[in-house]
């Protein structure tokens, strides 16, 4: 596949994105702007790991749009990181204008133990929910497939090392997770207690529990751990592309989640700096044709029925459960497995083979 404009540039961002970090959040906490027409404006996007070089290529193009529209000079800066801990960073004070992570449960967080920062209702505010794109989660693997991985069942097999985020700090490893537990449930007759036993023996495969996404890519692509990862769709492209041409495979499971990344304006923040007018452009800019395209080329479903149609070669068609259908709803779901004392954590809590 001919890589996307930009790969270069997103490389570098890659390698870079971890030492700009600092300074980003130092100077987010100075953050001033303005909606006077013709005087430059800054924003900040609070977002998850994988979404580096999708709003590399996509703020440059809003730039050009909202100069031509206002005449006013936006400079758009990135916060990237685990979509729990980004969460957690925006309730403690990080000052985002808008956020874009990685699930709904981590926006209603915010709405909820932030009062006066956004309300409970932000996610009718903007069509599909407020998630302008889609992914899902699928397996990256060493070139040729090794250990012969093609389904899920394929990653409790003794001798196999999974590579996935921890969930307690990723929204990405949460996906993964439930995934995971929708696959063991049907793959025993709708059994949960099926489904616990499957994703117990996954995780005592997983040797190390990185906090986000981008740090479980790094630990399998660069540091070589690991047989397989479980990886957003658009992050198992990037790597193959980029960071590792040759070198790995992309194995579609016969069964997996439909995620839907959402993004809000925070409300609160963007009328104390005077951004809420740009804010919200910026945000329904990720509706526009331009972007979806944008989007399509970064392995991100588009969610603009017309570009969906002209990429859908490179989205494979598959079995994909909801948050909804089969879990009901990210509230109940966090509360079930994420939570402390959760599913998650008695799973965890067992020996681990790869430890």
């Amino acid at each position: 596949m001919t890589p996307a404009p930009g790969m270069t540039t997103r490389l570098r961002a890659w390698r870079a994105a971890t030492l700009l970090l600092a300074p980003l959040l130092l100077s987010a906490c100075t953050q001033s702007g303005s909606d006077e027409p013709g005087k430059a404006i800054e924003l900040l996007n609070v977002s998850y790991d994988p979404t580096r070089e999708l709003y590399d290529e996509l703020n440059p193009h809003f730039r050009t749009r909202w100069k031509e529209q206002t005449g006013q000079d936006v400079t758009i800066r990135m916060s990237h990181g685990g979509s729990g801990k980004q969460a957690r960073a925006v309730i403690d004070g990080l000052a985002a204008d808008v956020v874009t992570l990685a699930l709904a449960y981590d926006v209603d967080a915010i709405a909820q133990r932030a009062p006066g920062k956004l309300p409970e209702d932000w996610q009718a505010r903007l069509p599909h929910n407020s998630a302008p794109y889609a992914s899902t989660i699928v397996f990256l693997v060493r070139k040729g497939n090794p250990k012969g991985i093609h389904d899920w069942a394929d990653l409790v097999k003794p001798g196999v090392a999974v590579i996935t985020p921890n969930p307690k700090t990723s929204g990405g490893a949460r996906w993964n997770f439930l995934a995971a537990w929708a696959y063991g449930r049907a793959a025993s007759e709708g059994s949960d207690d099926g489904a616990r036993d499957f994703v117990t023996r996954l995780y005592r495969n997983v040797p190390v529990l990185d906090s986000g996404a981008r740090g479980a890519t790094t630990t399998f692509v660069e540091r070589g751990i690991g047989d397989v990862l479980l990886a957003w769709e658009n992050e198992a492209y990037l790597a193959r592309e980029e960071l590792g041409a040759g070198r790995f495979d992309i194995v579609t499971p016969s069964l997996s989640i439909l995620a839907e990344p959402p993004v809000t304006v925070i409300d609160g923040n963007a009328r104390r700096h005077g951004t809420a007018k740009v804010a919200k452009a910026y945000l329904e800019y990720l509706y526009t044709p331009e972007a979806q395209e944008i989007i399509a080329r970064n392995h991100y479903r588009p969610i603009d029925e017309t570009i969906a149609e002209k990429y859908a070669a490179q989205f494979p068609t598959l079995n994909l459960v909801t948050i909804n259908g089969a879990f009901g709803g990210w509230t109940k779901a966090q509360k079930q497995f994420f939570s402390d004392g959760g599913v998650f954590d008695r799973i965890y809590a067992q020996p681990h083979g790869g430890r």
